[in-house]
């Protein structure tokens, strides 16, 4: 069943009730709080490349807050242990039984902070999660719920004692982007309510939880015409064949794009998806699954570069792609 034109509608102002809420207290940041919802309803994760202060944390706990869902901080550190973030099945003497205290994983909006400080065995940890929305510890399997999302944080500029993420890590994150420095009016506006520390605590729900898992269904039932699809699979190709990339884009970037592109045209009131949707994802969906060669990084390739190129060079469906 296809989304119809009044749910795109519907869809449509609910996002952007959603925005404006959020934006309360992300001043001057509508386009990253746009890619955190979309990566929200579809049932993705962000990761954030970013500098300290530039209001990450905010952005979780407004999150949570709109959706009126729970959020929980994870402080990665060399030291911390997978059972840390997922839980641990403890002996219960009175009742003579094992049971499991659940890790911080367990809320609905999770910001994984400096995640490239901890050990490979510790995001390792996150691998199940965040493909399946499930913790099995133990050999028991626990649910995660729905909506599950992850917010990933790393420092771009102080590298020392870190880890770098590996590839099947990142293939996990619907979208890298960042949030950056708020505009003059902004930072002028956030200033002035300085002596408030939490902007989010005033904040007033907008949705359930159980409505944006029902928003996450409507949009996987936005219409994507064959020729659209055609197009993604062309340009996840062309990343693979470039001469400048070890790795591009995998069949999980793909299917990442789609489901992004839904959301993106239900928030946009169409139901259907259009080549141009595509094109305004990709550097956010696909930039950091790109693996580039050695010797083309060292001459100056970038990622960033690659996908640019290709995007010019692959022709997009020319037809209205409407259902």
């Amino acid at each position: 069943m296809t989304m119809s034109t009044e749910q795109a509608s519907w869809f449509a102002g609910t996002f952007e009730k959603l925005v404006s809420n959020i934006g309360q207290a992300v001043l001057g940041k509508s386009h990253v709080v746009r890619l955190t919802l979309t990566a929200m309803l579809a049932e993705g994760h962000v990761l954030f490349e970013d500098a300290p202060g530039t209001g990450k944390t905010m952005l979780a706990r407004a999150l949570a807050a709109t959706v009126q869902g729970t959020n929980s901080r994870i402080q990665f550190t060399p030291d911390l242990l997978p059972s840390d973030v997922t839980g641990v099945t403890i002996y219960d003497q009175k009742t003579q039984k094992f049971e499991f205290h659940k890790g911080p994983i367990f809320a609905t909006i999770v910001l994984a902070d400096e995640i490239n400080r901890a050990s490979p065995k510790t995001q390792s940890a996150l691998l199940e999660v965040m493909e399946e929305s499930r913790v099995t510890v133990d050999g028991v399997t626990y649910e995660a719920g729905r909506p599950f999302m992850v917010l990933a944080t790393q420092n771009p500029i102080e590298q020392a004692g870190t880890y770098r993420l590996p590839e099947a890590q990142l293939d996990r994150f619907l979208i890298k982007t960042s949030i950056g420095y708020p505009d003059h009016a902004s930072t002028v506006q956030v200033l002035g309510g300085s002596s408030q520390r939490d902007r989010t605590s005033n904040m007033q729900p907008i949705i359930t939880t159980a409505a944006v898992a029902d928003m996450a269904d409507l949009a996987a039932t936005t219409h994507t015409d064959p020729a659209v699809l055609e197009y993604i699979s062309r340009l996840c190709e062309e990343t693979r064949n470039a001469a400048e990339t070890r790795l591009g884009v995998s069949v999980r970037g793909a299917i990442a794009m789609v489901r992004a592109a839904k959301v993106w045209a239900a928030a946009q009131g169409r139901n259907f998806v259009l080549p141009d949707d595509v094109k305004e994802l990709a550097p956010v969906v696909w930039t950091h699954r790109l693996v580039m060669d050695p010797e083309a990084e060292f001459a100056g390739a970038t990622p960033d570069v690659v996908l640019k190129r290709v995007l010019s060079e692959v022709a997009a469906p020319q037809q209205r792609a409407s259902a």
